[in-house]
């Protein structure tokens, strides 16, 4: 079922909830407070109960925080959300601040010239990122203390904590059962000279117990903490009535405590206890003192790393959601021109097609559908206040995915509805010339994606354009759609490995007329070795699911770029004609003839 997604402040909540938080700064004796996303285990997504950003400010977005002194109240967004934050905000009690480019302690340092001390709760945010801003604070007089979070005794009609209790993610799915899992990452932490590693992250702990949960929207992940010992032990500490049932898929070897007793149970471990600084709250580093060693957490290269179960459950989830994804395109090319559909009506029809697979367990993200100048706002969500006809002789950009139990997806096609124009089908050409770039690229072991990144752009920086996101994120098997480390950005320089599943994204945004993003899964895997003996990766394409044809400009193609779009659009009638019939299979033929 559609879900419009609310917002719970509104423009005229907004004032009067930063005039409360204000007061409450006053009587703490600070200077200032800072309003993450982010929740205590630094997911993208996060409950109702732990949306303090929204709830203050009314911004929906997945990243950003909000910066709030005495007199000016900065709300941090990155280029996916220049567009929709100034539509969510009230301008005249927050001022938009575009990060990274503006840094947290340069703004701070400005608005505060004589020094300061400002608070921040220490379960919200990294051991990385305080030691950062306390660092460069500390030079100019700024203090920062932890303290109680301000939002929440303000928070009236807070939403309860989520409840459902989790459930087992069979090993014949996984590929692996989790005793194996648990005993490998602790051998691990045996050769690295540690006792211990504290587990934060809601998914490396659903893939080290083989566990699911449904505590944040959209994504199967289990909100809990957890202790892995180097003899494959496991304490596992969540909410009572979360995993009490799961006492015989978690065996003798994991301990089940009450997430209140997290803290008091870090100060009985013996060190060196590994704690991931870029993920564990700094609170948990306070608590352990000099028994902490920074180091990643073990979780998070072997879940990236997929396995041949993995990904042939992934290759399956992927023919599957494009045959869901034919079939609405099919039905969208014929019904769209005639006039009479909207944004939601788009989004709530696709949910239908793939809850007609009979196995879709959620969409893996809120839907985004964004009609004519709506696709230039890169994560826009519809809501009925902002539902757009879909018209004529415009362009339609519809980024969405499933979960199933043996796959996540996330495909992203942007069509025309009538006839394009010339601009049009250059800015789509050049998106499509990058996705292309990413696909074919042949690369050697230790290539990180910020290598890879320039591919995508290069076809768009040619004639003087460039998009506002990275190229492409981890994806997870019925996980987080967005999974690190691994990802296709001028960022990240964590090595591609063999197995890891990303999203190939480039894209083109003109504000007030028109967005424009293709979105492949792809599969990094082993490719032939180079004369010189070097090792070398390449990728393979999960996603089957047609370009828009009418959309490219068959003149800025190179012959490479013609042959991979007819190899494509081969493969993907070989492999998801079988799985449709009538209409959509004679759409999806004319679809995907030859250029």
């Amino acid at each position: 079922m559609f879900q419009t997604f609310e917002v719970t402040s509104t423009p005229e909540q907004g004032p009067a909830r930063l005039a409360a938080l204000r007061e409450a700064i006053k009587a703490a004796g600070l200077d200032g407070f800072i309003v993450p996303r982010a929740d205590a285990h630094q997911g993208e997504y996060v409950a109702p109960c732990d949306a303090r950003l929204e709830w203050l400010t009314g911004f929906t977005g997945s990243a950003g925080f909000c910066a709030v002194l005495p007199d000016v109240a900065g709300v941090f967004i990155d280029g996916r959300y220049r567009v929709q934050v100034r539509s969510q905000i009230d301008l005249g009690a927050f001022t938009p601040v575009n990060w990274p480019e503006v840094k947290l302690a340069d703004w701070l340092i400005e608005h505060l010239p004589g020094g300061g001390t400002v608070g921040f709760d220490p379960w919200l945010h990294t051991v990385d990122e305080i030691a950062t801003l306390r660092d460069k604070l500390a030079t100019k007089g700024i203090v920062l203390r932890a303290v109680d979070n301000l939002i929440d005794p303000l928070w009236s009609n807070r939403p309860a904590a989520p409840s459902d209790p989790f459930f087992v993610y069979p090993p014949e799915l996984a590929g692996e059962e989790a005793a194996d899992k648990r005993a490998r990452l602790g051998k691990a932490l045996t050769e690295a000279g540690q006792t211990a590693a504290v587990l934060t992250l809601p998914d490396s702990i659903a893939w080290l117990l083989n566990i699911r949960g449904r505590d944040t929207e959209r994504n199967p992940v289990p909100q809990a903490f957890a202790i892995l010992h180097t003899d494959g032990r496991c304490d596992l500490f969540a909410s009572p009535g979360k995993a009490d049932h799961l006492a015989d898929h978690l065996g003798p070897d994991v301990a089940q405590h009450p997430a209140s007793d997290f803290l008091s149970h870090l100060t009985t471990l013996m060190g060196p206890v590994r704690l991931d600084p870029k993920s564990a709250p700094q609170i948990l580093a306070d608590t352990l003192g000099d028994r902490m060693v920074k180091g990643e957490d073990p979780c998070v290269l072997p879940k990236a790393r997929k396995n041949p179960t993995e990904i042939a459950g992934s290759r399956e989830a992927h023919l599957r959601d494009g045959a869901a994804m034919v079939r609405f395109l099919a039905w969208l090319d014929a019904e769209a021109p005639k006039g009479g559909l909207t944004e939601i009506s788009v989004v709530t029809t696709l949910e239908g097609f793939r809850r007609e697979t009979n196995v879709l367990q959620d969409i893996s993200f809120e839907t985004i559908c964004g009609a004519g100048s709506n696709g230039a706002i890169v994560h826009y969500r519809v809501t009925t206040a902002t539902d757009r006809p879909v018209r004529t002789g415009e362009l339609l950009l519809v980024d969405s995915g499933g979960q199933y139990l043996d796959g996540t997806t996330d495909i992203t096609r942007t069509v025309i509805v009538g006839h394009p124009t010339a601009e049009h089908c250059d800015a789509y050409t050049r998106v499509l010339q990058g996705m292309i770039a990413i696909s074919r690229a042949r690369f050697p072991k230790g290539v990180a994606g910020q290598h890879l990144d320039s591919l995508a752009r290069f076809p768009l920086w040619t004639a003087g354009m460039d998009y506002d996101h990275g190229t492409g994120h981890g994806v997870g098997v019925y996980l987080s759609v967005h999974e690190g480390p691994q990802r296709i950005s001028r960022l990240s320089d964590t090595p591609l490995e063999a197995g890891m599943i990303l999203s190939n994204e480039p894209g083109y945004y003109r504000e007030g007329a028109f967005g424009i993003r293709i979105e492949n899964l792809i599969v990094v895997t082993d490719a032939p070795k180079g004369v010189d003996d070097r090792k070398m990766l390449a990728f393979d394409t999960l996603t089957w699911v047609p370009m828009d044809r009418r959309l490219i400009d068959l003149a800025l193609l190179s012959p490479a770029e013609r042959d991979w779009i007819d190899g494509y659009h081969a493969d993907t009638m070989r492999l998801i004609g079988p799985r449709v019939e009538g209409a959509a299979l004679d759409w999806l033929k004319a679809a995907t003839a030859p250029l």
